[in-house]
């Protein structure tokens, strides 16, 4: 097994037609940002075991109650978090 190579978040959005083709052929590559990993472009195959993504429809409900009895409450305090 070959080593990932490793590319700054501007080489690859610059490369990334190049970085999708290495992936194809099995290649995978981790996206940097000032030294840290952040991202990974890796062949389908290494995801999933080979098979394809599979749907989501199975999941697919009607969402009530998955903001408790007050949504709109819930939604203000989530935001609250990211303003402080």
């Amino acid at each position: 097994m070959t080593r990932p190579q490793r590319k700054g978040v501007e080489d690859a959005r610059n490369q990334l037609p190049a970085l999708l083709a290495e992936a194809q052929k099995g290649r995978t590559t981790i996206i940097t940002r000032h030294g840290r990993s952040i991202a990974a472009i890796v062949p389908i195959e290494g995801m999933s075991g080979g098979q394809t993504q599979k749907t989501l429809m199975g999941l697919a409900g009607t969402g009530k109650g998955m903001w408790g009895r007050d949504s709109a409450k819930t939604l203000r305090r989530l935001r609250d978090e990211w303003s402080r």
